[in-house]
């Protein structure tokens, strides 16, 4: 095999680019069966493919020069090995710049990225009023639809409450989202209410935590003042609120909550909840406040893949006037996996390092900028952090992680990641337990047993503990 690179050609004069190949096509077919989802969406994908006419040359398009110095130094070497198998004779593989009459547009994540960044540039953001229907609102106007990056990790929730904004009070209510802290819940919740008052300004919307529902109650006792609550909240259209679970434990408060939530949905109002676990997984709220909240739609959000950690990385640097290169964005988003929260955090070391010391944004800078964060991340291993690669290699969702279903296909990655817990962490069996959905320390004590065992039988168990060790360990 033999490695070229060849200079875009003059796009005036350029053929459109012709269906893939069927040796192309054999190909891919097989480096997705190597490769991890991730890489293989960002890097082989994307990729266009030319034959020659002897068959002899293969030429892969690639989008700019960065992906194109990536791709022949990750993936080069066995594409080629796999074009010379399939084909049993040597092929020369050849990388060119793709024709392009006009400057590369972003594609996927990065083209909703760019544009997000560039209507929050070229406008203020849009503010809700603070009052709608006569009740103030709470809504935070820059916490839209627009500005939220879509990716695998939070659709369903964001088509949900897209349908719940543009139909409220019809199907899915109510709507409970649900997942870890800096995934997006509260966004969702400002998204709904902000998109609902573009089309219905006078619609009586309120936003508020869970925690100010609870000082609400406890004023309305103190002052008597039982009434004047329930006209603020029995009169809404649409209720929103944040992280239910504060409510556990207080008995007052959530028969107060159960009233309103059944005064809303009995005049067809709206209720979108969020919290940090599955309904069903909620501890000390009354069961019958918890058959409400499974009674509707309840979807998840994820921690953010890679190429979504990219996009979020590009368009908040945008909208700071700042411009991060995508090598530079590939590089913190590696390093930086839990939540969009920390994301944003690593973003502003990197900007201001790079204002306050005149440098340009780079990996060595980014790296100069993240030094605490990088090693602390190398001398601490989370509980999180394991879910989430025992999750991707086993192809499950992070949320089966701490779900209640027991199907072996999920119930055994999660024993698995039980026994990692143990083993790369200090955490005791009763706190590994609360973080994989309140199990009891006994549950995780028969998975690190048994999965210890096996691990002593098997090579391929062995095998698959190993990569996910050293995966985690970096």
């Amino acid at each position: 095999m033999t490695l070229a690179y060849a200079p875009p050609p003059d796009a005036s004069a350029t053929a459109p680019i012709p269906a893939a190949p069927a040796l192309w096509q054999a190909c891919t077919e097989q480096l997705a069966r190597e490769i991890p989802q991730e890489q293989f969406n960002i890097w082989i994908r994307p990729l266009s493919a030319r034959l020659s006419a002897d068959g002899a040359r293969l030429t892969l398009l690639v989008a700019n020069r960065v992906k194109l110095d990536w791709v022949r130094h990750l993936h080069a070497g066995r594409i080629g090995a796999i074009l010379e198998q399939i084909e049993g004779r040597p092929v020369a593989l050849e990388l060119a710049l793709a024709p392009s009459m006009a400057p590369e547009k972003p594609r996927g994540f990065l083209a909703a990225a760019a544009a997000a960044a560039s209507q929050e540039s070229a406008a203020t953001p849009p503010q809700s009023k603070t009052e709608s229907g006569g009740v103030k609102n709470r809504l935070n106007g820059a916490l839209t639809f627009e500005t939220l990056v879509e990716g695998s990790a939070n659709r369903m929730a964001r088509a949900a409450a897209l349908h719940v904004a543009g139909a409220p009070g019809q199907l899915y209510n109510p709507l409970f989202i649900y997942g870890g802290v800096g995934l997006g819940k509260t966004h969702l919740l400002h998204a709904i209410g902000n998109r609902l008052l573009q089309a219905q300004p006078q619609a009586r919307v309120l936003y508020t935590h869970a925690e100010q529902f609870l000082s609400d109650v406890v004023g309305a006792a103190r002052r008597n003042t039982y009434d004047q609550l329930k006209d603020k909240y029995h009169a809404l259209d649409l209720l929103l609120i944040d992280d239910v679970q504060f409510l556990a434990g207080k008995e007052r408060t959530q028969e107060e909550f159960y009233n309103t939530f059944e005064a809303l949905l009995a005049k067809k109002s709206h209720v979108v909840m969020t919290s940090d676990t599955y309904p069903k997984s909620l501890t000390n709220i009354h069961e019958r406040l918890i058959s409400r909240f499974d009674s509707g739609l309840t979807v998840a959000l994820e921690p953010p893949e890679l190429e979504m950690r990219v996009a979020i990385l590009v368009n908040k640097a945008a909208a700071e006037g700042a411009d991060m290169p995508e090598l530079v964005a590939f590089f913190v988003a590696k390093s930086v996996r839990s939540n969009v929260r920390e994301l944003e955090g690593a973003l502003r070391k990197i900007l201001a390092y790079s204002r306050f010391n005149r440098k340009e944004i780079s990996i060595e800078s980014a790296r100069e900028a993240l030094r605490d964060l990088l090693s602390i991340q190398n001398r601490q291993i989370s509980v999180e952090n394991i879910q989430k690669t025992a999750a991707d290699f086993y192809k499950i969702k992070m949320s089966d992680m701490y779900s209640k279903r027991r199907p072996a296909s999920i119930a055994r990655p999660r024993q698995i990641a039980m026994y990692l817990a143990k083993e790369l962490t200090q955490k005791s069996l009763p706190e590994i337990g609360e973080l994989f959905g309140g199990r009891d320390h006994t549950t995780v004590l028969h998975a690190v047993r048994k999965i210890a065992a096996e691990r002593a039988k098997s090579t391929e168990l062995n095998q698959q503990l190993h990569v996910l060790e050293q995966t985690l360990k970096g």
